[in-house]
């Protein structure tokens, strides 16, 4: 078994702040999983009860924010899904060369007539920039040099399925389409069927290009540049050039304007018109350096903005019977009770 990150320890003024880390680190723990297949490499699955497995973007988000306490998470997180990384252009699966998996399950996965995921389904277009971001910053945090070096070829290959499989149609950006009609239709973050829509309510067409797919896009040509150099392969200075461009492309398609001012859309519609709704997934471009210091700012004081602020008023809660929180892909038919008992 490898060692177990380094929990803090701390002792405030607040017990109550003392309690809250030391659960927190002991709920992390309950996640734990280990590969079948390398049962010494561990991972944190998604989520319990009904998550409780590997997801590609889950786990690889939860190992990159526990960095600071270990790197041995990270390492076993990225074996796991490099082990399962694509090979073959698979429709039903969605899987293709290069990519990283959505979520792996024992048996078929059947929510209706018109969902079906197969027990390894490749259905997302955020996990493979997110899987080279991750090598990259464990390398940063003092993973092994030669742990890193024997999972570059995996990070290849990852940088050239976004180049040459992510962008179906070939205007420059990552986007997805459900190609099986019994998949997910929306394969980000907000993976809801109904998820991506206009300020007017209406859904939005695929292939659907995110803002923060482009982000993390960005952040990943730009890590994968800095190992390629670092270990002496080829391919840095045209990953950054890439890199560039894309940013280039999203200043220019990418960004809306409503009576607050400027704001990046939340996605690309299939006839490359941007959908303008405002919501908090483009909180996700901080901090991948897709953005300059003034969009940056922009984008930070409306997120901080009152049509944002979903706080609830002191003594009040939301009503068990309207909760629909859970976007999970079950939500495609009619909205359902949250099942974390919100």
């Amino acid at each position: 078994m490898p060692a177990r990150w380094r929990t803090p320890v701390l002792r405030s003024a607040d017990r109550r702040f003392d309690h809250w880390l030391s659960q927190s680190a002991a709920d992390l723990d309950r996640l734990r999983l280990t590969d079948p297949e390398k049962p010494a490499d561990q991972f944190l699955a998604a989520g319990a009860p009904w998550f409780l497995t590997l997801f590609g973007r889950d786990s690889l988000w939860a190992a990159r924010m526990l960095l600071p306490l270990g790197t041995d998470l990270a390492a076993g997180t990225l074996r796991t899904l490099a082990r399962r990384q694509g090979t073959k252009s698979d429709q039903d699966a969605e899987e293709q060369p290069g990519k990283i998996l959505h979520e792996v399950r024992r048996a078929t996965l059947n929510f209706n007539e018109n969902l079906a995921l197969p027990p390894c389904y490749y259905g997302t277009v955020d996990a493979t920039p997110l899987w080279i971001t991750l090598l990259h910053d464990s390398w940063r945090w003092g993973l092994a040099p030669e742990q890193v070096e024997q999972l570059l070829p995996h990070a290849e290959s990852a940088l050239a399925r976004m180049r040459d499989h992510g962008d179906a149609d070939g205007d420059g950006f990552l986007k997805y389409i459900d190609h099986t009609g019994r998949g997910l239709a929306n394969q980000g973050w907000k993976d809801s069927g109904d998820s991506i829509r206009y300020r007017d309510g209406r859904s939005a067409a695929s292939p659907i290009a995110l803002c923060e797919v482009q982000a993390y896009a960005y952040e990943a040509a730009r890590g994968g540049a800095d190992l390629l150099r670092a270990f002496g392969r080829p391919g840095a200075d045209r990953w950054e050039e890439w890199a560039e461009r894309l940013r280039d492309r999203f200043r220019s398609h990418f960004w809306v304007e409503d009576e607050r001012g400027p704001y990046p859309a939340v996605a690309l519609d299939r006839e490359k018109m941007p959908v303008d709704s405002v919501t908090s997934g483009f909180g996700h471009l901080l901090g991948t350096g897709l953005l300059n210091h003034e969009e940056s700012a922009l984008l930070a004081a409306r997120l901080s903005a009152p049509d944002l602020d979903t706080s609830v008023p002191s003594g009040r809660t939301t009503p068990r019977s309207r909760c629909t929180a859970w976007s999970g892909p079950a939500s495609r038919k009619r909205p359902r009770p949250c099942p974390r008992g919100c």
